[in-house]
């Protein structure tokens, strides 16, 4: 059985593992993962709008992987709409990018999940194997951070060169043209962030646990025999 300083670490390990496995969760459910502003470019030309006016045609977007708002302004008040990515949208986008990228956070929390199994089986016992040992419980921690590392990746390529927000505000937009002014990740995107930290931070807890830690022992006392002891 492993002593109480390695149980403690591997619990903590545990703990950390299914942390991260809510956060993908989290991210996934929270529809913000950019937001941005967002120029109607063409009531810009068709009223000759300068500086101090377009103020007026700047509107807001935001979205996630799985639906997100507009918030168009053309001169005429400001005009609300929700739209969702699946099933229409997705066409219009980047698919391949886009679909890997939900791959890999769903892959991401099987992982997890798959290293907090591990680091609980060595809270409770001492495997024989050494893959099912802490370098097991190591390796699913680093494929689990990289496969979050490269979903986070396969998004901001999707940001920088497919303009996903470009073509996200002009989806189905037959009238007006908007150009986007300005860009910046949102929570669901750092949560995934956090998601990869954990996994790294559980690198370092499953480390500390194979300090030796020296065994305390009571000193016994050596029984000092004489003569007169034998003789009695």
């Amino acid at each position: 059985m492993p002593g109480c300083f390695k149980k403690t670490w591997f619990g903590l390990a545990s703990l950390l593992s299914f942390s991260s496995f809510l956060l993908i969760i989290i991210a996934l459910a929270i529809p913000k993962w950019l937001s941005g502003k967002i120029l109607c470019q063409t009531g810009v030309d068709l009223v000759n709008a300068t500086d101090p006016e377009l103020v007026k045609f700047i509107g807001d977007i935001y979205y996630g992987l799985f639906r997100g708002c507009k918030v168009r302004q053309c001169g005429l008040g400001s005009r609300h709409s929700q739209f969702a990515i699946f099933p229409h949208m997705v066409k219009q986008l980047n698919t391949g990018l886009h679909v890997m990228i939900l791959i890999f956070l769903f892959v991401a929390m099987a992982l997890a999940l798959v290293s907090m199994g591990f680091a609980v089986l060595n809270m409770i016992t001492v495997p024989y194997r050494a893959i099912n040992g802490p370098a097991g419980v190591c390796l699913w921690n680093v494929l689990a951070g990289g496969i979050i590392a490269l979903a986070i990746g396969s998004f901001m390529a999707a940001v920088k060169f497919h303009d996903l927000t470009d073509r996200i505000a002009n989806f189905q937009e037959k009238i007006f043209q908007f150009v986007v002014v300005e860009e910046q990740y949102e929570e669901s995107f750092w949560i995934c962030v956090a998601s990869a930290t954990v996994h790294a931070a559980n690198l370092l807890v499953v480390a500390i646990s194979q300090i030796p830690i020296p065994e305390i022992k009571n000193k016994i006392e050596e029984a000092t025999v004489t003569a007169e002891d034998i003789l009695y």
